[in-house]
């Protein structure tokens, strides 16, 4: 840890430097321009032969994000395979951010960017380094039965009472959460609604019983998510852009992370998966081990994808 809190300190200066180089560095250069465009193969290549360099590594995933926790569990197996020695903490959003810039997690592979996250990221963005976007097609959504009256969420404004008053949310700290309360109650002015913001499993367990009761729900939730194929849902229009419309998902590490571990970088850089390749490890992990083996979930889509930690490595999954 001091060899790596060193290295960081010297590695920081260099990086920081070249951000501002590349990006300008004023005030007006802020995160929704240099993260507005996600594309997966822009700084894919062959990691085979990169040094290992620090072999101690921590991921953070997200409480509540399926996604996260895919990511960060499948790029553990990856990473124990060349050399690394790995570690997944789960936190909630605002801690790891915290934590990342702080060095006490190494990487957090669920940001999303340009909207979602850009809160943190600007708060945080002098101590931590992007490491690549790994998919460009994700969303946020208020999501409802699919037999239920609202086609936009323009409609709930009127149609409160169809769905008891209320919008059920997630963490109060998650990204969503935060825009939902600055940017969507606002500006479609749902200020009589109740935002119930607990948790993504009460949001995922209220969604259920309301589909198993035949009772209308709206819920925020987000694309991808294996939620629409597990239950009969549909998104709302947002036809203010409130919710932000399409976002790329990124890593980012602690600053100097790239120079201390060049072959984990480059391997965070070359993550892709696609729409049905990433539902297919979320369900893994949610239905068939029940949360409670990730490690095991990723044991059993790799056996299904033989060739994926190879050519990830490789960097040809592009």
């Amino acid at each position: 840890m001091v060899r790596r809190r060193w290295w960081r300190a010297i590695a920081g200066v260099v990086v920081a430097t070249l951000i501002l180089a590349a990006c300008g560095g004023g005030p007006e250069d802020d995160v929704a321009t240099r993260f507005s465009s996600c594309s997966v193969s822009d700084r894919i290549a062959d990691a085979t032969a990169e040094p290992v360099g620090d072999r101690d590594i921590i991921i953070g995933a997200f409480v509540g994000w399926d996604e996260s926790a895919a990511a960060a569990y499948l790029m553990k197996n990856v990473l124990a395979t060349n050399g690394y020695g790995v570690q997944v903490k789960t936190v909630d959003v605002q801690a790891g951010f915290s934590a990342t810039a702080h060095g006490d997690i190494d990487v957090i592979p669920d940001v999303w960017l340009p909207t979602t996250h850009s809160s943190y990221v600007n708060r945080h963005g002098s101590q931590l380094e992007s490491l690549g976007c790994w998919y460009d097609d994700a969303t946020l959504t208020i999501a409802v039965n699919s037999s239920s009256p609202a086609r936009s969420i323009a409609d709930l404004k009127d149609m409160s009472d169809a769905y008891d008053d209320t919008l059920v949310g997630i963490e109060p700290g998650a990204g969503e959460t935060l825009l939902v309360t600055d940017r969507v109650i606002p500006e479609y002015g749902l200020g009589d609604l109740t935002f119930r913001s607990s948790s993504t499993a009460d949001m995922l367990g209220s969604l259920q019983q309301a589909i198993v009761d035949e009772r209308n729900i709206a819920v925020t939730l987000w694309r991808p998510h294996w939620a629409y194929a597990e239950f009969d849902i549909r998104d709302l229009d947002d036809p203010l852009g409130a919710l932000g419309g399409t976002e790329g998902i990124w890593s980012f590490a602690t600053e100097g992370f790239a120079g201390a571990a060049p072959k984990a970088a480059q391997m965070f850089a070359n993550l892709i998966l696609s729409d049905a390749e990433l539902a297919d490890l979320e369900y893994l992990m949610v239905a068939r081990h029940d949360r409670s083996d990730p490690d095991g979930a990723v044991v059993d889509w790799l056996g299904a994808h033989p060739d994926f930690a190879d050519r990830l490595v490789r960097g040809t999954l592009g």
